[in-house]
């Protein structure tokens, strides 16, 4: 068969699953199973495929249609511009958590904590951005730390980047306090659990909820910031679209000022984030890596 015979076969195999964009979806798979890029798809197209690639390209179509997402199946995804290595232990790194980038971004910072980092999406994009600046990512997964550590060395990032296991602060040791702290934490609440689309049960249900109210993690990192945020320093956090009240209500316990919520493209309520008030201190960039 043809590569536009495959491609044809394959979007309608995804179609009659009910997958969106059934056809885009069989591109970037065709693209992956030939060892070409997307965008160069269309040259190959015309010419036969042999059969290995054939039978990897219908594998990974069966797999799509039974929900898997796209990124664990070609194992990357781009996010602010760079291609992020994912795998079934980390978050998919969303569209929506680049507006938390945007407003780290909105002001200068030289040192940055990422509690929760995943993939490292968030915490190598601050710095790929900054560089200048330093900056510590924590997880309690290893195995999250593991694909961070790989998307680190893919950024040419280890000698500004760190990373260490741990449950939010507990991870820190005795690191200096951090003028900007970031976070996408679980947040979703356990009775939200069954209306998730099913590519979200691909991923890790540790970074999905906390079997609760979804609010756990927000009261976790509220409770630290005064040990690990610096005078003038802010925190920014991912939220789900109904938890800007409660957890502006958390930072504004701890005696954060100039509270925010910030909306992403659909108007829904993304981001919180806050300020330490007090003087500026000097902040120290000396991370021990891993």
């Amino acid at each position: 068969m043809t590569g536009s015979q495959l491609l044809a076969a394959g979007a309608r195999i995804l179609t009659e699953a009910g997958i969106p964009d059934a056809g885009r979806d069989a591109r970037r798979l065709l693209a992956h199973a030939l060892g070409v890029t997307a965008g160069r798809l269309t040259l190959f197209l015309p010419d036969p495929v042999e059969d290995a690639r054939a039978s990897a390209f219908d594998a990974l179509i069966h797999r799509r249609a039974a929900r898997e997402p796209v990124s664990h199946l070609i194992g990357v995804r781009n996010f602010y511009g760079r291609e992020f290595r994912v795998t079934k232990d980390v978050l998919d790194p969303r569209p929506e958590t680049e507006i938390l980038i945007e407003a780290a971004l909105s002001a200068p910072f030289a040192t940055v904590l990422d509690l929760g980092t995943g993939s490292g999406c968030i915490l190598l994009t601050l710095l790929a951005e900054r560089p200048a600046a330093t900056g510590l990512g924590t997880d309690l997964s290893q195995a999250a730390l593991d694909v961070a550590a790989s998307n680190r060395t893919a950024l040419a990032l280890e000698p500004r980047a760190a990373l260490a296991q741990g449950s939010w602060y507990e991870a820190l040791g005795h690191a200096p306090r951090f003028d900007l702290i970031v976070s996408n934490p679980p947040y979703i609440a356990l009775d939200e659990m069954p209306l998730l689309t099913p590519e979200l049960t691909h991923e890790p249900r540790l970074a999905l909820t906390d079997e609760a109210d979804g609010l756990t993690a927000y009261r976790a990192i509220a409770a630290g910031v005064l040990r690990h945020l610096a005078p003038q320093g802010r925190l920014m956090v991912e939220i789900g679209p109904t938890q800007g009240a409660a957890v502006s209500a958390l930072l504004r316990a701890q005696g954060l000022a100039d509270i925010a919520v910030i909306a992403d493209l659909d108007g829904r309520d993304r981001v919180v984030l806050g300020r330490l008030p007090g003087p500026q201190a000097a902040q120290s960039a000396d991370f021990r890596t891993n």
